[in-house]
């Protein structure tokens, strides 16, 4: 009687017991995915700032805010002096600019949540990619028609990859850029250094 219920209890058990590993896994494994892909990723920000209104409506061009991205791998955050290039006398009643003024005269920094990130082991270079005529668009979406901004596109090895192997695809008025675009590098250290 004992091996009976062993027998029964391994039939019954076993096929339920793989049957949750495999969904965790598969569930953990696709909630990574999405949480490494990172579209849609649009976290709430410490000033409600719209890009839609700077870089949509008034057409503040974005290497006004984000400086040096011609010359360095990285596109900075703009420090709270540019903003207050215009807000000491924009708007100064709105109690987003009056939050931004707080950070301005006590010398901080603004708090702001990063949203689009690359894994620390990836060499990205804003510069070489702007100095090519790629703009911003191509893999940050169109931000001058996002009030909140949100990653919208792939930063994967594929992505990357697929945009090295088929510019003519991925970007935008290519013809226009053709002349400055040939197909990126493939080799690993390119980008893993």
């Amino acid at each position: 009687m004992n091996k009976f219920l062993l027998d029964y209890n391994l039939k019954v058990r076993l096929p339920i017991i793989i049957f949750v590993v495999l969904a965790v896994f598969a569930i953990t494994y696709y909630s990574s995915f999405a949480e490494r892909n990172g579209i849609g990723y649009s976290p709430d920000q410490p000033i409600a700032y719209s890009h839609e209104l700077h870089a949509g409506q008034m057409q503040i061009d974005c290497q006004y805010c984000h400086t040096n991205v011609e010359k360095s791998a990285f596109a900075n955050v703009p420090s709270t002096d540019v903003c207050m290039n215009c807000h000491n006398f924009a708007r100064t009643d709105r109690p987003e600019i009056q939050k931004l003024t707080q950070y301005y005269k006590e010398g901080k920094p603004i708090p702001w949540k990063r949203i689009h990130r690359l894994p620390e082991f990836v060499y990205f270079s804003h510069s070489v990619h702007v100095n090519k005529g790629i703009d911003c668009v191509n893999c940050h979406g169109d931000i001058a028609r996002m009030e909140k901004v949100g990653q919208v596109s792939s930063f994967t090895m594929a992505a990357c990859l697929d945009c090295h192997r088929n510019p003519e695809k991925r970007i935008q008025d290519f013809e226009l850029i053709k002349a400055n675009i040939k197909k990126g590098p493939e080799y690993c250290s390119a980008c893993h250094r």
